[in-house]
């Protein structure tokens, strides 16, 4: 901005040729001046709060869905079981490197996946705990929490923004949190234009295989991660809190706890959801119907924290539709829906999942 008002002041008496041209000049200077003003305070306000991760994900020119196939079925009769009980593939072993980020910390690493089973490519961050490379721990396996941002929303918000590794490290060393894996992968998958709501929706995307499936998958192929779905949860905020919740009650055969900070049921609480559009995956995708038309209660812990208005009731609806072995907490907050209100919570919440995934002896 600095620049386009400098030149502004430096050619406004240079302008030359009939009055009307001048005029003409002279307001063009004035409306870049403007233009490069928002978005100058744009960039500030995203580098703040990591709402999108790059420019393909603020213009909608990323392609993340490489293919959308046919989901194979979970059950693996017969096969070698994977996490998610299919058959196995073959181990992909990645390569991770720094994000590259200042706001990220040095010690969270990314990898580009290429999910097998969902044909979605995406980005996957990773912060392993401080007792993973400890000599007392090498034949420890580690339990899982994968964090999912709002929409739009990076993979990066969690770590940069919510500094969720930098809170937990020194209650990891403590003791007095378990020393989860933290991962976060991306679920801005078709452009800034469309929610996907972490759904399989045939023929346009499968996010909830990408997530559950795929990025699982690739965590147990490349860290000493457990592989029992107790010792697994998962925790958004906003739209990934609607996320946490239907994807924790849709797998519990691969997810013990789920998170959601200012949630909601309702998929068409985001106009831009891509499961409100229809009338059956936006009643498939409220989480609850998932635990009322379940066929046997869940063995699933929910933490479910909103406002009056934005969030609280629906984590009331899903308490009370709750029967053992589901439970259900809910808390009730005050303040903004953003990760002001959001950061604070991150002890108390892991804190929380602890009692529920508590460190193995």
């Amino acid at each position: 901005m600095p620049i386009s008002i400098a030149a502004a002041m430096l050619l406004w008496s240079k302008v030359r040729g009939p009055q009307a041209l001048q005029v003409l000049s002279r307001l063009a200077m004035i409306l870049f001046a403007q233009a490069t003003a928002v978005l100058m305070v744009f960039v500030m306000v995203n580098n703040a709060n990591l709402i999108y991760g790059n420019w393909d994900d603020l213009l909608g020119t990323g392609n993340h869905v490489r293919a959308v196939p046919q989901l194979p079925p979970a059950d693996g009769s017969g096969a070698t079981p994977g996490h998610d009980g299919t058959k196995q593939h073959p181990k992909v072993v990645q390569s991770f490197q720094a994000v590259g980020d200042p706001k990220v910390p040095a010690d969270v690493k990314t990898t580009e996946l290429k999910g097998q089973v969902s044909g979605v490519d995406g980005e996957v961050l990773v912060w392993l705990p401080p007792q993973y490379d400890d000599p007392a721990y090498k034949d420890k396996t580690f339990p899982v929490v994968e964090l999912l941002p709002g929409w739009p929303g990076s993979s990066k918000t969690w770590y940069g923004t919510l500094r969720v590794s930098e809170q937990l490290k020194p209650l990891m060393q403590s003791g007095q949190v378990s020393p989860f894996i933290l991962i976060s992968p991306r679920t801005n998958l078709l452009g800034d234009t469309v929610d996907t709501g972490c759904a399989d929706v045939p023929h346009k995307v499968n996010a909830a295989a990408w997530l559950s499936r795929d990025v699982p998958q690739m965590v147990l192929d490349n860290f000493r991660a457990d592989a029992s779905p107790d010792r697994w949860a998962v925790a958004g905020y906003s739209a990934g809190g609607h996320c946490a919740s239907k994807l924790a009650l849709e797998h519990p055969e691969r997810y013990r706890a789920g998170v959601s900070l200012s949630g909601y049921n309702d998929p068409a609480q985001e106009a831009l959801s891509l499961t409100a559009k229809d009338p059956k995956l936006r009643e498939a995708a409220n989480p609850l119907n998932i635990l009322k038309n379940a066929a046997q209660p869940p063995k699933v812990a929910l933490f479910l924290s909103g406002n009056k208005g934005d969030g609280y009731e629906g984590g009331e609806a899903l308490k009370a539709a709750a029967k053992a072995p589901t439970t259900v907490t809910v808390v009730e907050t005050t303040g903004p829906h953003t990760s002001d209100v959001w950061k604070p919570m991150v002890p108390d919440i892991f804190k929380w999942l602890t009692g529920i995934i508590p460190p193995k002896a």
